[in-house]
């Protein structure tokens, strides 16, 4: 199969990095430009070291692209969208790591992100980028637009219970920990590292802009009272989700593991995790270091009425890079797997 020629705009980036790398090993995928504003004219190696030798590019600036089969945006949220114009020009499929084109109401554009978007009329237009969801959309789709990592950990953990219609009532909680790569690659005071070691900082107490897509994609009524709080962890990598779901007598966790079987058993990217013993009896980030899995457990609180279910991933892979390379790979009749094979590592 002829390899198709690929962009990646925003290339100097930690997520623009890592989707460098998977691209790099995919058999059917050209790397053939990468952009950086800030690095342009270096090669990609000086940036990422972990590339040395293993591409010869160099990073050139944005309005230097040249026309290819498959662009990929990793640029900070709220750049695609005032030029989506100019890169649908230059290839027929265009996957967006950003936040422009994921959410379906300009409205919440305002309430959640605090700016009018620009395109409104192109809200819809892209497929949202979780492909457990959306899978068929994806396969005939020119635009997809990846989800957000925090998004991602939640709606996998939570999907088989919103089809099964029991997110509706009230007392959704949800705890978010997450790892310093989720900042990007811009250092400023709260990444500095003698102010972020040994911390446990809880940033976002509440109104984290993900609730949105959590909302969207797991059909929440608008008003929904979802209460979501971050909290940044030593960790460079990685994103445990807990979530606590009210949940109504006699349920069973017999009635919980048919749900997510018949949501995810067939899924080649997602565990179902429940030990009985050991150090990893529900999912754990570290674990799932580079590659583009994620596991989820739970475990029901009869006596507290709730629902306790737990996600981890890797926020650069399935938060980001890997997840938008899977989206690629539907999108055009590649195997989703292909260049996401690698299952991690232990012990590190």
């Amino acid at each position: 199969m002829a390899e198709l020629r690929v962009g990646i705009v925003g290339a100097s980036g930690y997520g623009g990095g890592e989707l460098l790398r998977l691209c790099l090993a995919h058999p059917q995928l050209e790397v053939t430009q990468v952009t950086s504003e800030r690095f342009r004219g270096r090669g990609v190696g000086t940036v990422h070291p972990n590339l040395r030798r293993r591409c010869a590019l160099e990073f050139r600036a944005a309005a230097d692209l040249r026309p290819c089969d498959l662009l990929f945006l990793c640029l900070p949220h709220g750049e695609s969208s005032p030029r989506i114009d100019e890169f649908r020009a230059l290839a027929p499929r265009i996957v967006d790591l950003s936040a422009d084109f994921r959410l379906r109401s300009a409205a919440d554009y305002v309430s959640w992100y605090g700016w009018h978007h620009p395109r409104p009329e192109l809200l819809g237009s892209f497929v949202y980028g979780i492909p457990e969801l959306h899978r068929e959309a994806m396969r005939t789709a020119p635009w997809i637009s990846s989800a957000g990592c925090n998004a991602t950990a939640v709606i996998l953990a939570l999907w088989p219970l919103a089809r099964a219609g029991m997110l509706g009532a009230p007392g959704l909680v949800i705890d978010l920990k997450v790892g310093s790569s989720e900042g990007g690659r811009s250092a400023g005071a709260a990444s500095h590292h003698p102010e972020r070691s040994h911390c446990l900082r809880t940033y976002k107490a509440s109104g984290h802009r993900h609730g949105a897509e959590m909302i969207q994609e797991l059909g929440l009524a608008e008003d929904y009272p979802l209460r979501v709080t971050v909290t940044a962890v030593e960790l460079v990598r990685g994103i445990l989700a807990t979530c606590h779901v009210p949940v109504p007598p006699g349920l069973t966790e017999r009635d919980i593991w048919r749900l997510y079987r018949a949501a995810y058993g067939d899924e080649p990217f997602l565990r179902l995790v429940r030990e009985r013993e050991g150090n990893y009896r529900f999912p754990e980030p570290k674990i799932l270091w580079g590659s583009n899995g994620c596991d989820i457990g739970f475990e029901l609180d009869a006596r507290g009425g709730r629902l306790v279910v737990i996600s981890a991933l890797d926020n650069l892979m399935k938060g980001a890079a890997g997840q938008a390379l899977q989206a690629a790979n539907l999108q055009h009749g590649f195997s989703e797997t292909t260049g996401l094979d690698f299952f991690g590592l232990h012990p590190v």
